[in-house]
């Protein structure tokens, strides 16, 4: 695969006036990653949730702003879907409650790719407030989406946090796995960026990091955001001493732009100084860790 222009968004959180000023709003963005030459142009966990903005009758209440912005899924999908076509490249939207056929209702992130075609991840794991606050589910299956990028995975915010998530999509293919994220706090800030960084060194693969930033005090679910967006890479040979490939400027509303070239991601794991992709199996002394299922989608 040839590499690509990735831009990661620092998204503002911004209360808007109707669904049409969204649609105006996130147009910008997107035509402005795709006139920087950008392919795959990525948006922070729950950016869809200044949707509820719309309804100022459901602000003081957790799980009425979900159904308000969860019941509009299919045009908040249908515009990302038009973008991605109409700009020729792909989106992972900003995630969003999604309720399924049983009445769960599941954290998805949808990658859209320029032929309308349309692949989700579901968080697997809920932070607390997901599930003791808001009643969120996670998902129950691990994929990959192979795409005219390269196999992608995504790992969203806490997801990011456990090992064998992203280790599934690495064993699976995967030469970058997608982070958005959404922290309420510094804190919660680094342990998503070590989370990241630790998955690029483990995995000797690209990791991207993209959190929602600003302040939202309108809001009773993204009332403050903090972060920057940066690409990780193993801090190994033709990489930086850190391992950072490029970040943002901490809480301004921007687009980071970084190259990813997954010849690179083949190098690391055959020629580097250390082997930890090839090595993981020597971890488990005198027993076999069972691999997680990953369920690879065709999104070409």
């Amino acid at each position: 695969m040839s590499a690509f222009t990735l831009a990661l968004a620092q998204y503002p959180i911004e209360p808007v006036a109707s669904f049409t000023a969204w649609q105006e709003r996130m147009t910008r963005w997107v035509e402005q990653a795709a006139q920087a030459g950008a392919r795959l142009l990525v948006f922070p966990e729950y950016a869809g949730m200044e949707l509820a903005s719309l309804d100022p009758a459901s602000m003081g209440d957790l799980q009425g702003t979900l159904r308000f912005v969860e019941g509009l899924v299919e045009r908040i999908d249908a515009h990302h879907r038009a973008l991605a076509m109409a700009q020729d490249v792909h989106i992972l939207a900003g995630t969003m409650p999604y309720a399924l056929p049983d009445g769960r209702v599941v954290n998805r992130a949808r990658l859209f790719t320029p032929a309308g075609l349309c692949g989700h991840q579901d968080k697997i794991v809920m932070t607390r407030f997901e599930r003791e606050d808001w009643n969120i589910d996670g998902g129950d299956t691990i994929r990959l989406f192979e795409t005219a990028l390269g196999r992608i995975g995504i790992s969203i915010c806490y997801d990011i946090e456990f090992p064998l998530i992203a280790r599934a999509q690495a064993e699976a293919g995967a030469a970058l796995i997608l982070s958005p994220s959404c922290t309420d706090t510094m804190q919660g800030y680094w342990r998503v960026r070590i989370g990241a960084q630790a998955r690029a060194l483990e995995n000797q693969c690209f990791v991207a990091q993209v959190p929602m930033v600003g302040m939202a005090p309108w809001s009773p679910v993204l009332d403050a955001n903090y972060g920057a967006a940066a690409l990780f890479a193993p801090p190994d040979g033709d990489s930086p001493d850190d391992g950072v490939l490029a970040i943002g400027k901490l809480g301004e509303p921007q687009w980071v732009y970084a190259t990813v070239d997954p010849d690179r991601v083949t190098h690391w794991r055959r020629e580097g100084t250390v082997r930890a992709f090839t090595h993981w199996p020597e971890q488990f002394v005198g027993s076999e860790a069972p691999p997680l299922a990953c369920e690879v989608i065709e999104l070409r």
